[in-house]
């Protein structure tokens, strides 16, 4: 049986979709929340696995699974724009890894596939927040300002649902919407059918964004602005949609959302490197134990609340 692991924000989702549009093939699904990126040690507890596609996840944090996949001589397809720590060199292994902070997983896809699905791979870079990178394919395909405007909102969408503790807390699991998703030859498909994907998160995602409007930021200096969230599950689902927005209004600044988790001492940290000096995220986040990501987007997922102002000190002390 073959495996497809990838992550389940908009840019995994979407660089599987073209993936699997381009080379169908019957898988089982392996993906979870955004921040659920230990995938590969499920699949490496099979005894069933013929051959393994890894999307959007970190090398540096599946790194013991996938030498061992290698030693069985599973054939495997890394792609992703992650920290990788060593990379393996293996006959049964193919990386295809590019950690510029204006490249992600969809656009590798896309150069791989050498853009036959290019419209999705618009709506995962707008998804991953990378809109020069989805405007500068926009451009190469030809693409007018309301299908522009049509694909970064539904990239937003598919980002927003891969944001929650559990898949409880998401509107649509993501290797169901994944599926729903490869039912549709054109992402445009989707605005004429009621019945789509799109609608539902249409409908969530401003329901959740309502909750926002009274929220006043921990720290806003001209180097950061932080925000703390409450325990709840649109709170959870907004996050990281809401770290990019705050992003985009203020590319000068480095951004934190701070979530509180349900066990009511520690938090869920989503950081936002400036949009104008995109470095740095994950060199701030990997001071803290549980710290992890990019260059330009980063998190932490149990940052103790006693380590708050720890937390705040250093993201201004690195942008300042």
């Amino acid at each position: 049986m073959h495996y497809d692991v990838f992550n389940g924000d908009a840019d995994g989702i979407i660089a599987l979709l073209q993936l699997r549009k381009a080379e169908p093939k019957t898988s089982k699904l392996i993906t979870g929340v955004k921040r659920d990126i230990k995938l590969l040690k499920q699949v490496a507890a099979q005894s069933d696995v013929s051959g393994v596609t890894v999307l959007d996840i970190s090398m540096e944090k599946n790194t013991d699974a996938l030498y061992e996949l290698i030693e069985r001589d599973i054939p495997v397809f890394y792609c992703d724009h992650h920290r990788t720590g060593e990379v393996p060199q293996a006959n049964n292994f193919t990386a295809l890894v590019n950690l510029d902070a204006q490249i992600c997983t969809s656009l590798l896809i896309n150069q791989h596939l050498a853009g036959r699905y290019a419209e999705w791979a618009v709506a995962g870079a707008y998804g991953d927040n990378l809109f020069a990178s989805a405007e500068a394919l926009a451009d190469q395909v030809g693409l007018n300002a309301e299908q522009r405007e049509f694909l970064k909102e539904l990239g937003t969408l598919i980002n927003y649902n891969g944001y929650g503790a559990t898949v409880e807390d998401l509107h649509i699991p993501p290797a169901e919407l994944f599926v729903q998703l490869m039912q549709y030859g054109s992402p445009f498909e989707l605005i004429q059918d009621q019945a789509s994907p799109y609608y539902v998160l249409k409908q969530g995602y401003e329901a959740d964004s309502a909750h926002l409007a009274v929220l006043n930021p921990l720290e806003n200096s001209d180097i950061a602005e932080v925000y703390e969230l409450p325990c709840e599950a649109w709170a959870r689902r907004i996050s990281g949609v809401f770290g990019n927005a705050l992003a985009n209004q203020s590319p000068d600044k480095a951004h934190a959302v701070l979530t509180l988790n349900q066990n009511q001492q520690d938090y869920t940290v989503s950081v936002r490197a400036p949009l104008n000096n995109r470095t740095g995220a994950d060199e701030v986040c990997t001071q803290f134990p549980t710290g992890g990501g990019r260059k330009a987007a980063a998190g932490i997922n149990q940052l103790p609340t006693s380590a708050k102002q720890e937390f705040i000190q250093k993201l201004e002390s690195f942008y300042s």
